[in-house]
């Protein structure tokens, strides 16, 4: 197994270990904060109860090393991952430090939201072997990882990048294109606006919300996405007849897409509260755990369909 090195152990970070120790690789940890890193034991036994539960990760947990400093975590490794907080300042010098003391032939995958590949390869003596791996909490549960490569990224760099997420049950996605908040983000965000449109208005609660987005659509993009789920709706004639029915729709006011509302103290306080409402009689471990759980759940019925992310788990049962 590969020799691995993570930076920072936040909740992604955390994730990120996790899944590399679950696959049975060693990976040598750079925590400056001993709360932090005392968080990742539970991360760590949070992401092997659910492995149980799927049968994933390697027969022999690998094991996990606390380095005195960045040079220590990365002077063996192959890979590192870095995923300390979305900062420019702090993100160029981790990585600065990172590529002064990391060996020739290995690569760095920042885990960045928002911050362009470019940009970070800017500090860097060595910048064609830096890539963005954006990946989603929890990280050792979701496969799905945008790699994105900056001006000076190297093609190899995109490969070996792609190759090694794959190899610890990714499912990576090359951004081909280096935009702000790549493609995922995008995505959530003209959700996210329109959502706070609407408890704004007062049309829906944070509540009714979720429950049309978990009852719902929800369900069919877990598994089909939204074109492939468009498609069906087209009927025998596909996405033509879909685009032809419903195109024209795109240009009625329903919503309000790059607007958003303004962040008053009173908006605020009205969705902080509904979510209280909504989800206040749990603590912060048995949402994660119920939402583990639901995941777990959900890749499971997926096994078996050769679709989706259950795609992902029958193959690694082949392999």
């Amino acid at each position: 197994m590969a020799q691995l090195a993570a930076v920072g152990t936040g909740v992604i970070g955390a994730g990120w270990v996790a899944r590399f120790v679950l696959y049975g690789h060693d990976v040598a940890v750079f925590e400056p904060k001993d709360e932090t890193f005392a968080d990742l034991t539970r991360t760590v036994e949070r992401a092997a109860t659910a492995y149980s539960s799927l049968n994933i990760g390697a027969p022999t947990r690998g094991t996990i090393r606390r380095a005195t400093s960045i040079a220590d975590a990365v002077a063996n490794a192959e890979f590192v991952q870095e995923s300390v907080p979305e900062v420019i300042e702090l993100k160029a010098r981790v990585l600065g430090e990172i590529d002064a003391h990391l060996p020739a032939s290995s690569t760095i995958g920042s885990s960045t939201s928002g911050l362009l590949p470019t940009d970070l390869q800017m500090s860097l003596a060595h910048p064609e072997r830096l890539v963005v791996g954006h990946p989603f909490n929890p990280v050792y549960l979701l496969p799905v990882v945008e790699v994105v490569g900056g001006a000076t990224t190297s093609p190899e760099t995109i490969e070996r990048a792609r190759t090694f997420y794959a190899s610890v049950g990714m499912k990576p996605v090359h951004i081909k294109k280096e935009i702000d908040a790549f493609v995922a983000d995008r995505l959530l965000e003209a959700v996210w606006r329109e959502a706070l449109w609407l408890v704004n208005d007062g049309v829906a609660t944070t509540q009714e919300i979720d429950d049309i987005i978990r009852y719902g659509f929800g369900l069919r993009w877990a598994q089909m996405g939204m074109f492939e789920t468009y498609r069906i709706a087209g009927g025998p004639a596909g996405m033509r007849h879909f685009m032809a029915q419903f195109g024209p729709a795109l240009q009625w006011p329903w919503s309000k897409l790059t607007d958003v509302p303004e962040f008053t103290d009173e908006l605020v306080e009205l969705i902080s509260g509904q979510s209280d409402e909504q989800s206040g009689m749990f603590t912060h471990d048995q949402l994660e755990a119920t939402r583990d759980a639901n995941l777990v759940a959900i890749l499971n019925a997926l096994r078996g369909q050769g679709w989706g992310a259950g795609a992902l788990l029958d193959g690694r049962e082949d392999r």
